[in-house]
């Protein structure tokens, strides 16, 4: 029997002026060094037996050295991604200084097959983008999160 992997992970969001804008961030390491557009995820990474709400927060700060002070947590519906990996993810408000984050690190044998290691971070960069740039450089795959966002916040407001 094949188990299903699961990540967990929040879409962090804010109003600039009267933009919706959302948190994404960059993974880290060569392979996605030139890549951009499709690139971009929420910070979110696998569980196994967490709360998959802990699991969200304690990937946030992993990914970004950030803990969140935020109450009220959005539950979004689960994104199976190709792989089919199902993503579990919850939106909320806040703000975070995406030139201040800092990611924990993983080794990598780089080359691969060289027997050399790097120590590389998860995620080498964040930003705030708005809904339609959020949309290019997100994974395709996660893209209905920012969808289901914009519509429940249009809904709520």
């Amino acid at each position: 029997m094949k188990i299903t992997k699961k990540s967990a992970g929040i879409l962090l969001y804010r109003y600039n002026n009267k933009d919706l804008e959302v948190f994404l961030v960059h993974p880290g390491g060569p392979f996605w060094a030139k890549k951009d557009i499709g690139a971009w995820s929420i910070p979110k990474g696998e569980f196994t037996d967490e709360d998959p709400l802990a699991a969200a927060k304690r990937e946030f700060m992993e990914e970004t050295g950030t803990g969140l002070s935020v109450l009220k947590f959005i539950k979004l519906t689960p994104v199976k991604l190709r792989s089919g990996k199902i993503v579990y993810a919850w939106a909320a408000e806040g703000n975070i200084d995406a030139e201040t984050i800092k990611s924990n690190l993983f080794e990598l044998e780089w080359p691969p097959k060289s027997g050399k290691y790097r120590s590389i971070p998860e995620v080498d960069k964040g930003g705030w983008f708005t809904v339609d740039e959020a949309k290019r450089k997100i994974n395709e795959s996660q893209s209905v999160l920012i969808d289901e966002l914009a519509v429940l916040l249009k809904t709520n407001n």
